[in-house]
């Protein structure tokens, strides 16, 4: 009789335990999901930010969009991206979509990797990053979270980022 109940009561920890993993909380969101890029969910309620990219220098290479968590924590730190978009390179201005996991603060780092290789080259990749702050030799294109986080709720936000290049 003891040993059923032990078996019921462990059933239910382990069932309780799978469900609230259904319900997590913004804060323990995954990181590095990379995902394909669609209008869709830009076309929705949200949320989700609707990316007016401009000046891009070349149509050859790739734009790698990232979303990152509004913190300090996470900005511009190694595989702390919430999400990833690449898309092939267009001259001028290209408009992307970027799904948001929840409401909340986030900050968007774009990079344009002109020969495709994977890596920065200072001299010829560009880069982009929300609130367009200014990026120069002394803040090394790292401005602080402060400069670049933005709030969203549940719509749908209109974002125009610049591309800047040495």
């Amino acid at each position: 009789m003891t040993t059923r109940i032990l078996r019921q009561a462990g059933a239910l920890l382990f069932g309780s335990v799978i469900l609230a993993g259904l319900s997590l909380p913004a804060s323990a969101q995954q990181y590095r999901q990379e995902l394909r890029h669609s209008v869709a969910p830009c076309q929705g309620s949200g949320p989700a930010v609707w990316i007016n990219v401009t000046d891009v220098a070349a149509s050859r290479g790739t734009l790698r969009i990232q979303l990152y968590r509004g913190t300090d924590a996470d900005w511009l730190e190694r595989g702390r991206w919430l999400h990833r978009i690449e898309v092939p390179a267009r001259a001028g201005n290209m408009q992307v979509c970027m799904p948001v996991p929840a409401t909340g603060n986030y900050a968007i780092a774009i990079r344009h990797d002109v020969n495709g290789n994977g890596s920065t080259d200072i001299r010829t990749d560009g880069g982009g990053m929300s609130n367009n702050p200014s990026i120069n030799i002394f803040n090394l294109g790292r401005p602080s979270i402060d400069r670049t986080r933005f709030s969203i709720g549940r719509e749908v936000k209109p974002m125009a980022i610049r591309m800047r290049y040495m």
